[in-house]
């Protein structure tokens, strides 16, 4: 029986050698061959990286590898040294697979309970479609909504001495909406004209001018 560690950094000390040279020409980090000279072969990944390591330090610093990996293999293997970090790994991953079925086990019991509620709620809840939007219902805007390329039109509200609302000549797919129930409205060089007042048509005579009063009830020349 003789120490692995002392020898090895014995044997590189007689050469000379520093870590950084030992692992250029070994191919092997200078972390792991420390590790080596001081016993601490829980630093390698594995034991078969210990293994192999063992026997390359060896062979470079002229000794004989083979009997450094068999009296590694009957020190350390045996008495279960190198085995701790396979063991902790194991141990880690059980935990992460019980923490893992423990997550699963939690969001199916989640979304039973959801589903339950769920079902109460549509039985016990009334006739009421389920899909029903419980958004609140948005009405068009109320008013006098007017188009018609080319047409000028003037619109006050209730009678020729109201306040003016509009007043221009009509473009192209341009449409205008003003608000309340009672217009005066003047008209010039009608051309295809579409009126609406709360969303009803406003029937206008055929003619090029003229003037209506325009309420929800009727429509009338105004003079």
């Amino acid at each position: 029986m003789f120490e692995l560690g002392n020898s090895l950094r014995e044997a590189r000390a007689r050469q000379g050698l520093e870590f950084s040279q030992a692992e250029l020409a070994t191919k092997i980090r200078a972390k792991y061959l420390r590790a080596l000279e001081e016993e601490h072969f829980d630093v390698l990944p594995a034991e078969t990286y210990v293994k192999g390591f063992l026997h390359a330090y060896a062979d470079f610093l002229g000794l004989d590898g083979q009997l450094y990996v068999d009296e590694y293999a009957s020190r350390f293997v045996a008495e279960g040294f190198v085995d701790a970090p396979a063991q902790r790994r194991s141990r880690q991953r059980q935990h992460e697979l019980s923490f893992e079925r423990r997550a699963v086990v939690l969001a199916l019991v989640g979304m039973t309970a959801l589903a339950a509620l769920v079902i109460v709620a549509w039985k016990f809840g009334g006739t009421s479609s389920p899909t029903r939007s419980l958004l609140p219902q948005v009405s068009a805007p109320q008013g006098l909504r007017f188009s018609g390329a080319g047409t000028y039109i003037e619109v006050r509200r209730g009678s020729s001495t109201g306040s003016v609302l509009y007043e221009g000549t009509l473009r192209s797919g341009e449409s205008n909406l003003v608000t309340g129930k009672r217009f005066w409205v003047r008209i010039r060089h009608q051309n295809g004209l579409r009126m609406t007042l709360d969303g009803k048509t406003v029937s206008l005579p055929g003619r090029k001018t003229l003037t209506v009063l325009v309420t929800p009830s009727s429509t009338a020349l105004a003079g």
